[in-house]
């Protein structure tokens, strides 16, 4: 990991508790008899400790009566610039994924709801980052877009992955590789509205479970979102586009009402 990725993460409330405490560092105590020493080795540890694994985000306390919650949607386009993803007939998976976040935000936005997403152009984005601009949004819920040919025996469909991790029994210190252990529960509930909304729609919806970097170091509800539109390996077609329509359509209805359900009870 590199200093420039670390040192912009924030310092979680129990991280700042850990540096509060006087601690011996190399082999002498430093306590309130050397302020100047104590101040110079609390900073030198505060580096020290952001460059290790980052502690899960704890969840932020539902907003107060008649506050304005606060309710995120993050949209990370998989795959971009010199990373194509997978071949879909003459397009890239990287193109397919981009299209389909710039239509989603539309959606989203049209129906009042707040959206980040990872990148607007043919870009590279490495997994930390995109994990990093999630939590750094406190997202509600974040879709990671991925595109891939539909199954000649099944036709069009949309596939929901969630992280491998298993769900952390000790929520209080999770490495950052694995912060998303402490969101399981939740992502399996934002999964089910999903896969309600596109079932509704008619559309064909497989779920499973599967390594995700970019997931994994997520603090938030989180689900990889596969569209499979293309029924043959030659360029996309007009049906294509209707199914492409269609699962941003249903995707949008899913995330309002995920909204609707989880608005100040985002718990992990």
């Amino acid at each position: 990991m590199h200093w420039d990725e670390v040192l912009g993460r924030e310092v979680t409330k129990a991280g700042a508790n850990v540096l509060s405490t006087p601690r011996a560092i190399g082999g002498k105590m430093q306590g309130m008899n050397h302020p100047r020493r104590l101040s110079g080795s609390l900073t030198a540890l505060l580096a020290l400790f952001m460059c290790f694994p980052a502690l899960a985000q704890a969840p932020p306390a539902p907003p107060a009566p008649g506050g304005v919650a606060h309710f995120v949607v993050v949209l990370d386009a998989a795959h971009g610039g010199d990373d194509p993803g997978a071949r879909l007939g003459n397009q890239a998976e990287k193109d397919l994924t981009l299209a389909l976040s710039v239509k989603l935000r539309s959606l989203l936005m049209a129906r009042g709801i707040a959206v980040v997403t990872t990148r607007e152009s043919d870009a590279a984005v490495v997994a930390d980052r995109r994990a990093e601009m999630a939590n750094r949004a406190n997202a509600a819920a974040c879709l990671n877009l991925h595109a891939a040919l539909a199954s000649p025996n099944n036709g069009p469909a949309v596939h929901l992955f969630l992280s491998s991790l298993p769900a952390a029994k000790d929520v209080r210190f999770v490495p950052w590789r694995k912060a998303q252990s402490t969101w399981i529960v939740r992502s399996t509930a934002l999964a089910g509205a999903l896969n309600s909304a596109l079932t509704q729609a008619g559309v064909t919806v497989t779920l499973g479970r599967t390594a995700l970097p970019a997931i994994d170091s997520m603090t938030c509800p989180a689900v990889a979102v596969e569209i499979a539109p293309q029924r043959r390996t030659d360029a996309a077609g007009a049906d294509d586009a209707d199914f492409e329509a269609k699962v941003a359509q249903a995707l949008a209805a899913a995330l309002v009402e995920w909204r609707s359900d989880t608005l100040g009870e985002r718990q992990p």
